[in-house]
């Protein structure tokens, strides 16, 4: 497993943006509400989600590279 280093704002972010990603997806695909809000709805909450995920990925690869530096050593040095 890959470990990656957000701080909270960040992870938030990629969090709503996924959740409005399958929020609008679902209001797309769904027959609740009429065609026409629907669509609408769902096209602005895709639109949403799509464009706030290259933001969010970015602090992902960002964070992967500094968990990588942040590495712990798996045994100290002994000290004679």
């Amino acid at each position: 497993m890959k470990n990656v280093l957000l701080n909270f704002p960040m992870f938030g972010l990629a969090v709503a943006t996924r959740a409005a990603l399958g929020a609008g997806l679902a209001l797309v695909f769904g027959d609740r509400i009429s065609p026409r809000w629907r669509r609408t709805i769902g096209i602005a909450l895709v639109a949403i989600g799509a464009s706030t995920t290259v933001p969010v990925v970015r602090a992902v690869l960002r964070g992967a590279g500094e968990a990588d530096r942040l590495r712990p050593i798996d045994s100290p040095p002994r000290l004679h």
